[in-house]
């Protein structure tokens, strides 16, 4: 259909109409264009009109007796399937319109009506919108606008990726009557849209541009910032009614939150809710002052340590709609954890399945959640989950072992033993409340010597941190030149300590600058493991994430991959947020590029890097969500690829204990959000001092389990009396599980367990996992070995 021929079916019928073509074939040519194109965001008319006046943009095509460009080229059938007598001759299109004659569309072009049947006036997702949802995110869009039209809130909990912030952006142009195709129409004619109070998005500073970006391309609302400096004009400009949506970060709205609390919002949405979880930050008390019923989560994670986070997120969205705090942890957090415990009684775990079933009806009222499997995974390739247990190197483990029996954590193990000198308290109680002959404690109480009021528990976290970085690399715990003096030589220090007689070794106490010495694997287990794990990788022309919690970490893994010759890019806190986007087009659509190396704290949200199908985890992170949203940043809508996932642990060190907690955590969150059955691994019940089992207190974490099988100690029994109870033979061998030391040979190359599509299993099972039958002393657990923890994945 040729451009003349589609302005004069938008015109007036007239008596003196001299048009060529019939009007039901303008009709149907007309219906066709439209039900087909991809739509603009303004109105139809007025787009047209600023094609029509601009003769640069679109060269006006010229009456039949005036071939002013006619195209040479011999026509075919095809070419006149269009119809109209313009046809005759092909004008000459700018570039530029080519978007315009895109038609690209996921749906029907036509709105989305989510008012009632007979209610006026009627609120309807405009045409150029509904036009480019998913069917899941209709559904999306409808569940906010019933929660908005009963005047409460609620959370929009769907997997990461799956187009929370389209969804929202949809319900707003619904409510706030952006119909693309006659609301721009009618303001010109002077009617105006309908007439609400302002809507108030409060995100992380990083995602703000994106929020803009998103809302200027899918539709016409007056958005304003309100972040860094200019603040007062910006609620100036509110206080005009000059403004529709309003942008803060949590640091500004926490900071800010009083002169924005006095404003009578509309809607108020909270992207990455969970951010809410601690009832006692100054954010949630900030968030609690807000003076609408209309408040909105948008979150994947939605609960990621304990489930008083789940009451405080709901809390938030619709108070009072699970009941006082007190009542929920008795009714719903102490019946689901002690029935989860591995030894529960039959009874208990009886009680704790109904309460489950309640709490999940009760949060289906004011949540709903999808995942990738049921949404989108037909479009997608899968992903796998892996874990590989990484045996230390000989002088890791000696100097483990050496931290192990500093005073310091001496004093935390032996806490709750009788005191040596005679009294009925406990040491923790009494003489060993301090360490003046430790090397922590002196420095963490230099100001004060008689101790503070948690000694000696307040040495619980830096002694951890310690641990964690000999478990990931022995230079982390050398001085850090950007540190003030007093650390560096505390750092030294404990450094020479713990390094003892193998100080010559590492190079000294002091940090190495040798190149050729930080890129060296030879005394780093993970470091070993990763480079059989990419040689391959890259030999199959794989592109790789590869994520630490550390900068210090990363950049000794930047010098690993220089000294291999892998081309790279990197993204950490110190790079500018202006350059971030730029990094990541580039890392997609460079074949050139093999790694990207990504701080886990800077690159953890807003990240999409599907060009990658490889993904690292080289040090795990307490709270599981951190971990599940680095891997998100490639399992994303557009992932061409199957996505396999490695998360590296040093075996026999803490680091086991932070996976088995990570583990824990997402059953509980399965069991809550999502009502599912999880096996019952563990002894252990959270923040409950008589059952800490295996996992919880302080001794579990200062335990030496470098003599231990300590995963395989906790799941395979339970595996065992599966097989005992179904009578089937369950051999775990045949699973790809390997409870073998670490230092033995790998049994057989691991079966795979994946989220999606599964095309060719067999032949995936053969290629996906490239290089792990020959890492020979590492072991390795697929994630299938708890299916059911990480399903959701």
């Amino acid at each position: 259909m040729s451009f003349n021929a589609f302005k004069e079916a938008l015109k007036p019928c007239t008596a003196n109409s001299t048009s060529s073509a019939s009007s039901s074939q303008i009709s149907q040519q007309l219906d066709s264009t439209i039900s087909s194109r991809k739509p603009p965001k303004s109105s139809l008319s007025r787009q047209l009109l600023r094609l029509r006046d601009d003769d640069d943009f679109f060269p006006q095509t010229q009456p039949k007796s005036v071939k002013k460009e006619v195209d040479s080229t011999p026509r075919s059938e095809d070419d006149d399937a269009d119809g109209g007598k313009d046809n005759e001759f092909t004008v000459r299109r700018d570039p530029k319109l080519e978007s315009f004659h895109q038609f690209d569309t996921d749906g029907p072009y036509e709105p989305l009506v989510l008012s009632p049947p007979g209610e006026i006036p009627v609120v309807q997702v405009p045409a150029s919108i509904n036009s480019r949802l998913l069917e899941h995110q209709r559904g999306g869009v409808k569940f906010l606008y019933k929660l908005y039209r009963n005047n409460h809130g609620g959370v929009l909990g769907d997997d990461m990726g799956l187009g929370k912030t389209i969804q929202t952006i949809a319900f707003l142009a619904a409510v706030c009557d952006k119909d693309a195709d006659y609301s721009d129409l009618a303001s010109d004619n002077g009617e105006h849209s309908k007439k609400m109070g302002p809507v108030l998005i409060i995100c992380p500073s990083s995602v703000i541009h994106n929020w803009e970006n998103e809302l200027s391309h899918w539709s016409s609302f007056s958005v304003s910032v309100y972040h860094g400096p200019n603040r007062d004009l910006v609620i100036n400009k509110l206080e005009a009614r000059g403004v529709e949506i309003l942008i803060s970060s949590f640091d500004t709205y926490r900071i800010q939150g009083n002169v924005l609390s006095d404003i009578q919002w509309e809607i108020v949405i909270v992207d990455e809710a969970h951010k809410l979880k601690n009832e006692k930050s100054k954010l949630y008390t900030a968030c609690l002052k807000i003076k609408t019923m209309k408040r909105y989560g948008l979150t994947g994670t939605i609960m990621q340590n304990k489930l008083m986070e789940l009451f405080n997120l709901f809390d938030w969205v619709s108070p009072g709609c699970l009941g006082t705090r007190e009542h929920f942890r008795e009714f719903y957090d102490e019946p689901l954890k002690h029935g989860q415990r591995s030894s529960a009684p039959q009874r208990f775990v009886r009680v704790a399945d109904e309460r489950k079933q309640h709490l999940v009806s009760v949060l289906q009222k004011y949540m709903i959640r999808r995942t990738k499997e049921e949404t989108i995974g037909h479009l997608m390739m899968g992903k796998e989950d892996n874990v590989v247990f990484c045996a230390m190197s000989e002088l890791q483990k000696r100097v483990y072992q050496r931290t192990l029996q500093l005073p310091d954590i001496q004093c935390l193990i032996n806490k709750d033993l009788p005191c040596s000198c005679g009294s009925p308290l406990k040491q923790a109680e009494c003489c060993k409340r301090t360490v003046p002959n430790g090397l922590i404690w002196p420095y963490l109480h230099r100001d004060n010597p008689d101790g503070c009021d948690s000694c000696p528990f307040c040495l619980v976290l830096p002694c951890l941190v310690k641990l964690q970085q000999i478990s990931n690399h022995l230079e982390l715990i050398k001085p850090n030149l950007k540190d003030e003096q007093d650390k560096q030589r505390k750092d030294t220090e404990f450094a020479s300590t713990v390094f003892g007689t193998d100080i010559n070794l590492v190079g000294g106490s002091a940090q190495n600058d040798s190149f050729m010495g930080l890129s060296n694997v030879k005394h780093c287990g993970k470091m070993r493991a990763l480079e059989k794990l990419m040689h391959s990788w890259i030999s199959r022309g794989d592109k790789i994430l590869l994520f630490s919690y550390s900068v210090r970490m990363l950049d000794i893994l930047e010098k690993f991959i220089i000294r291999k010759g892998y081309t790279f890019s990197r993204l950490d806190g110190s790079t500018p947020t202006s350059l971030r986007q730029s990094l990541v087009d580039n890392f997609n659509s460079s074949p050139s590029k093999q790694v990207f190396l990504i701080s886990t704290r800077a690159g953890g949200l807003g990240l999409n890097l599907v060009s990658a199908n490889r993904v690292v985890i080289f040090d795990p992170n307490w709270n599981p969500a951190q971990d599940l949203q680095a891997q998100d940043r490639s399992f994303r809508f557009g992932q061409k690829r199957h996505v396999t996932v490695f998360r590296l642990l040093a075996a026999g060190s803490l680091e086991e204990l932070v996976y088995l907690r990570q583990i824990y955590k997402q059953q509980l969150s399965n069991i809550a959000v999502s009502g599912k059955i999880e096996k019952r691994y563990f002894e252990g019940v959270q923040d409950c001092k008589e059952f800490q089992g295996e996992l919880f207190g302080i001794c579990n974490l200062f335990r030496d389990l470098s003599n231990k099988h300590f995963t395989s100690e906790i799941v395979e029994p339970h595996e065992n009396q599966e097989k005992e109870h179904y009578s089937t033979k369950l051999d775990l061998s045949e699973l790809g599980i390997s409870f073998d030391h670490p230092q033995k040979e790998m049994l057989d190359e691991c079966a795979t367990e994946s989220v999606g599509n599964e095309p060719d299993k067999d032949k995936r099972e053969t290629t996906l996992n490239p290089g792990l039958d020959d890492l020979g002393e590492f072991t390795h657990f697929p994630c299938n070995f708890f299916r059911q923890i990480f399903n959701s994945l």
